[in-house]
């Protein structure tokens, strides 16, 4: 469990610094802004200007907002539908893009061994191969955000991380307590 949990970490880090070069951002993209309260428990992710992509890439919401309960491990969980496929996945605002599993993106449907692998995730098991892919559609309870950058990381990383080629595209992510409010 702990090896299960030290590659996971291993991963997000690599992902977050290693797919910078490849979710690069075009001139004009978002300018993102993290605060934290004096009391050091909040944090909120507030759009400030532009955009990351084209227009059609930002996130369409019926509902408006949707809140996510801190888990009893103390992460945010997502329940997910991505092109059609339901996925869990932990919302980790860390991660440059979002990185699949490969039993995800299989479910999914992506045909994993004939993607070409783009790059090497260094984990504490040693380096495994990355494979991006643009995924059509991403939606967290009606928040749907279209033509989204992921990684498939081929290792057990145990469960899906929703990153910032999704969350960049929202208005705001906030989180106060044990509660985060995606808009």
């Amino acid at each position: 469990m702990f090896g299960r949990f030290l590659g996971l970490a291993a991963v997000i880090a690599v992902v977050s610094i290693g797919m910078a070069g490849v979710a690069s951002r075009a001139p004009g993209s978002d300018v993102r802004a993290a605060t934290e309260d004096d009391d050091g428990g909040n944090w909120t992710t507030e759009r400030r200007r532009g955009g990351w992509d084209s227009s059609d890439s930002k996130a369409r919401s019926p509902g408006g907002e949707v809140r996510l309960g801190r888990s009893g491990d103390s992460h945010f969980y997502a329940d997910t539908n991505i092109d059609g496929t339901n996925v869990r996945m932990m919302v980790d605002s860390g991660a440059s893009i979002i990185a699949l599993t490969r039993r995800d993106a299989e479910a999914i449907g992506i045909d994993v061994d004939r993607l070409p692998v783009s790059g090497t995730a260094r984990t504490a098991g040693g380096d495994v191969p990355m494979r991006t892919v643009m995924l059509d559609s991403v939606e967290v309870d009606g928040l749907e955000v279209r033509q989204v950058q992921a990684a498939v990381i081929d290792t057990d990383m145990g469960v899906s991380l929703l990153g910032q080629s999704y969350l960049s595209k929202l208005d705001a992510v906030n989180v106060e307590g044990d509660t985060m409010t995606l808009r």
